[in-house]
């Protein structure tokens, strides 16, 4: 790889993970609001519409715009822009009927959908998001265009557009439904859900008509004198290449629309619940889920940045130095993901009290399932990882099989745990961290078997499992203390607020002294991130 090409790459890799950042921020801004409207019955309509936006996302969009991106770039890189824009005109149409096609099972389907997640009144966020799915469609299609000419700008661009949407039209949307309804009784709560989630519909629009507006005035117009090829065998490329992926992404989705049915179903028909309270008591749960999602979504800068790295070195054959990296990788991971589920799993009532000022009762009974959480937290996180690495290897059927042994375990406990009077709504959180437990062993396995040099797992995680527990008992005291100190104040949420930001920052002042004292970053893992050489000198690794 050429020096010019690396720096463009690098510069690529940095700009998707600026964007990845900036999007998730703004979703935790968007999250924590939405959540303090919505309210635990609100929550799982909302999420029950968007597992079953995702998946049909997946479905459309998680191979094949990589195959495009693929052929793209050969194409580009050989100079042959006939072939490059009829790759174009040709995917362009095969996501538009998968859009629309998508869009209508959506719209005209949604309360069968709702009805087999045994959440019937969840019909009206479905309808709303279905003109999303022809968005995202056309989405995947620009996206995967512009990247595979090295221009990462237009992704991050309209991801970023996306997200502020979210934020600019959901949120008011959703307060304005519920305020007009002059009530927040639960039986508003599937328009207030159904007015959040457009949002996601209105964004999704927006991000279209800046890529098409993109396209239009970026448009090629280098002559070429190359014989494109024929639109029939530049589909069949793009299906080889993208539907294996497609079914490896898929796999996760499935079982989580299943689970999701599961958990309802039990509620409702073992514990003899009604609708609206198996769906208070299964928000609670996906309250305290989004705190795993929100760290989890901070790995796929790491993977995106460095991964790359080793799947060149295979490539050259150089082994020992793609090795390295793939230890650097998962030392970043460790010092990043131990810590942040230890916290979560250390401070997670007070968390939730603190980023639900309006419904602290569900605060307070979402917090036992961020216990739980929080350590599956380490472990969603090293699946990321631990996927990324077996695909760099090029194994990429593993990572479907040890999803789905990881989704069957989930399902068999969430049926049997659920169901159980004296477990209930608590027995999700178990399944799911055994589920990651599960899937992780398995990866953790492979990954091992397929490397030339045998990664040491214990000397990866030993120092900062240790530095965390360390860290989770200073955050812990603190907390106490603090809490303690300032509860006769007039404000209960106000003192929890503090001590909560008190218990964390005593708990990163800790942990980064530990991290510099055990030497559990190398400057080594540092520079494979992008601008990693400035932080190298910031905080004088050698």
């Amino acid at each position: 790889m050429s020096k010019e090409k690396k720096q463009s790459f690098m510069g690529g890799a940095a700009i998707l993970a600026s964007a990845v950042v900036i999007v998730k921020l703004i979703g935790a801004v968007y999250k924590v609001p939405l959540n303090n409207i919505l309210g635990e019955v609100g929550k799982t309509y909302f999420d029950t519409a968007y597992l079953i936006y995702n998946f049909l996302n997946i479905v459309a969009t998680a191979g094949l715009p990589l195959a495009i991106s693929k052929l793209t770039s050969q194409a580009h890189t050989q100079g042959r822009e006939n072939e490059k824009r009829k790759i174009f005109r040709t995917a362009i149409w095969l996501f538009f009927g998968l859009g629309v096609a998508g869009s209508l099972l959506m719209f005209f389907g949604a309360d069968q959908l709702a009805a087999f997640e045994a959440n019937p009144m969840a019909a009206q966020a479905i309808r709303a998001l279905a003109p999303a799915v022809f968005c995202v469609c056309l989405l995947a299609c620009m996206r995967g265009y512009t990247q595979g000419q090295g221009n990462m700008t237009p992704t991050a661009i309209s991801q970023v557009l996306e997200a502020l949407c979210k934020v600019g039209i959901g949120l008011p949307l959703a307060w304005y439904i519920l305020h007009l309804a002059q009530s927040a009784a639960e039986d508003n709560m599937a328009g207030v859900a159904a007015g959040a989630i457009f949002g996601v519909t209105a964004g999704t629009i927006l991000s279209v008509c800046f890529l098409v507006l993109y396209l239009l005035t970026h448009r090629s117009r280098t002559q070429s004198l190359d014989a494109p090829s024929s639109s029939g065998a530049i589909l069949r490329q793009v299906l080889v290449i993208g539907v294996p992926i497609t079914l490896g992404n898929s796999a996760l989705g499935i079982i989580n629309l299943i689970d999701t049915k599961i958990v309802m179903g039990r509620l409702q028909n073992a514990l003899f619940l009604t609708e609206v309270e198996a769906a208070a008591l299964n928000g609670q749960y996906r309250m305290a889920m989004d705190m795993p999602n929100m760290v989890a979504s901070f790995v796929y800068p790491v993977t995106m940045s460095l991964i790359p790295f080793a799947a060149a070195a295979i490539t050259q054959r150089d082994t020992a130095r793609a090795d390295r990296i793939i230890s650097s990788a998962f030392r970043i991971i460790a010092v990043l993901a131990i810590p942040a589920g230890v916290g979560l799993s250390v401070l997670s009532t007070p968390i939730m009290r603190l980023i639900l000022p309006k419904r602290q009762e569900a605060a307070t009974a979402a917090g036992p399932h961020l216990q739980i959480l929080g350590l599956a937290t380490i472990f969603i996180c090293l699946m990321i990882l631990t996927n990324a690495i077996l695909q760099t290897y090029g194994k990429e059927k593993l990572p479907i099989l040890t999803v789905i042994a990881g989704g069957l375990t989930k399902i068999v406990m969430n049926y049997v745990l659920v169901g159980n009077p004296d477990i209930n709504i608590h027995g999700a959180p178990i399944s799911t961290l055994c589920c990651y437990l599960v899937i992780v062993g398995l990866n953790l396995f492979f990954v091992w078997k397929y490397s030339a040099k045998k990664p040491r797992y214990l000397q990866l995680f030993a120092k900062p499992a240790a530095a965390s527990i360390l860290m989770g008992g200073a955050a812990w005291a603190v907390y106490g203390f603090a809490n303690r100190a300032l509860s006769g104040g007039h404000s209960a949420y106000g003192a929890n607020a503090i001590a909560v930001m008190a218990g964390i920052l005593a708990g990163v002042a800790v942990y980064g002294v530990l991290v510099v004292a055990l030497r559990i970053l190398r400057a080594e893992d540092v520079r494979s991130i992008p601008h990693g050489e400035k932080l190298v000198r910031l905080l004088r690794l050698k």
